[in-house]
């Protein structure tokens, strides 16, 4: 078993190595997924997206904050079933606004530096979602992390 500080090595490395996660968010009472381009904050307390404000997970978002978000290393081949992990972060998502924003910008866009263009458009949002807790799953065992 993988102490704290291991585990936040493996999520570290993860959110590194990955670009996309799977966005989790619910739709009066309907599930809604999607992707979306992440990054993670140093301490890995937070995960940040940009989204325009006309879409779907961004009016979902307003109106429901918790959502889901589940990053994996998945290489769709059959050491998958003994080497893949799969991180499903669970809290809640709110639009970063003025010198927070400034500061998580740079966070992401260190990551993505090719989207610098949408995420600076006045129509787009940079959405953080404070992390309650990380469920890590490999095929054998489920941990539980939380990042405070």
């Amino acid at each position: 078993m993988k102490g704290s500080s291991q585990l936040r090595g493996t999520l570290r490395e993860l959110f590194t190595s990955q670009k996309f996660a799977a966005l989790a968010t619910e739709d009066r009472g309907k599930p809604h997924n999607c992707l979306v381009a992440f990054a993670a904050t140093d301490d890995i307390r937070h995960l940040l997206f940009t989204t325009s404000r006309n879409t779907s997970k961004y009016r979902n978002i307003v109106a429901e904050s918790r959502v889901a978000i589940l990053v994996d290393s998945r290489s769709n081949q059959d050491s998958d079933f003994s080497k893949a992990i799969a991180v499903t972060a669970t809290g809640r998502a709110k639009e970063a606004k003025g010198k927070e924003r400034d500061r998580l910008l740079g966070i992401y866009l260190a990551k993505h530096p090719q989207l610098a263009g949408l995420a600076n458009v006045s129509e787009n949002a940079l959405v953080k979602v404070e992390i309650a807790n990380y469920e890590i799953a490999t095929f054998h065992n489920v941990r539980i992390f939380k990042p405070r």
